[in-house]
């Protein structure tokens, strides 16, 4: 009794074949890491706006973000939101934009426009 031989590649069970870039793991967890540490950004200011007593105007709310660190922690969280939307556009345009040209052109106006939401919100930060 012989075993009969394969025909053409398996694509299921233990012998599928893989194909792609690999990165499904590292950009789900990406979004997850960048949502906590947006989460958490939103308890420190959160909590730092609560126990700011009498009215918050401009001059309250520049002191909140006046600190060293804070400018810091703000950066990480504008990088991580940068990252974060980047993952998110780039999985839907690869999802739901078939032609190429199209989505091509989409992808590098993305990166366009996140890289100015990037600079505009670094001039601010450091402005402040």
């Amino acid at each position: 009794m012989s075993v009969p031989k394969r025909q053409g590649p398996v694509n299921y069970g233990s012998h599928r074949t893989v194909v792609g870039a690999h990165y499904g793991m590292r950009d789900w967890l990406s979004q997850r890491v960048t949502a906590v540490l947006m989460a958490l950004f939103t308890l420190v200011v959160l909590v730092q706006v609560l126990f700011t007593r009498g009215p918050i105007g401009y001059d309250k709310w520049a002191g909140i973000f006046a600190a060293q660190w804070m400018k810091v922690l703000t950066f990480s969280v504008i990088a991580g939101l940068l990252w974060h939307v980047w993952v998110g556009m780039r999985d839907v345009l690869m999802d739901y934009v078939k032609p190429v040209f199209l989505r091509l052109v989409l992808q590098v106006f993305v990166i366009v426009w996140l890289t100015g939401c990037a600079g505009w919100a670094i001039q601010v930060l450091w402005r402040v």
